[in-house]
């Protein structure tokens, strides 16, 4: 599908330039020859090898990942979004593996709202590269994840977090 995170519906994988299957879930590559454009969660499917040299490099990182929480990605990025949202990402970006922050938290760093914040995190093409399931509701609980409040995106917010030891 290629658009904007989440797309946990999307059936077609032929519009993906690669799909990582992960333990519960699979997540779509989308990117031109030079930077990544989107990656999209997936219900669980076959993996599709990638179609581009980038992509092939994505699949490395978003594997090397899978297999250690700590890795850091170094993906080209595509610009996405409004000013106001790459700041929150750029926060998000910065919460270490096996930390988590809650939308109050981040709010305070870019003095905004927690809400907003919550609204920029269901914006991000770009999960687990910036790992909006790192953003937690005040006291630690869940909270939403890629604007869902249940379901398949908040189980895959659980295993992201038990896989870094948050």
């Amino acid at each position: 599908m290629c658009t904007s995170y989440p797309s946990v519906l999307a059936m077609n994988t032929s519009t993906y330039q690669a799909v990582v299957s992960a333990p519960g879930f699979s997540l779509g590559v989308c990117c031109n020859d030079d930077e990544i454009t989107a990656i999209d969660f997936l219900e669980p499917r076959a993996t599709v090898a990638p179609k581009t040299l980038l992509a092939k490099e994505a699949v490395r990182q978003l594997n090397a990942y899978l297999k250690d929480s700590s890795f850091e990605f170094s993906l080209p990025l595509a610009p996405a979004g409004t000013h106001f949202q790459r700041r929150v990402w750029q926060q998000i970006a910065a919460i270490p593996s096996g930390e988590t922050r809650s939308y109050g938290d981040v709010a305070a760093g870019i003095k905004s709202g927690p809400r907003a914040v919550g609204g920029a995190c269901g914006s991000n093409p770009y999960p687990v590269v910036v790992p909006c399931h790192r953003v937690v509701a005040a006291g630690g609980a869940l909270g939403g994840f890629a604007r869902e409040r249940g379901g398949f995106l908040l189980d895959v917010k659980r295993w992201l977090l038990a896989h870094e030891h948050a």
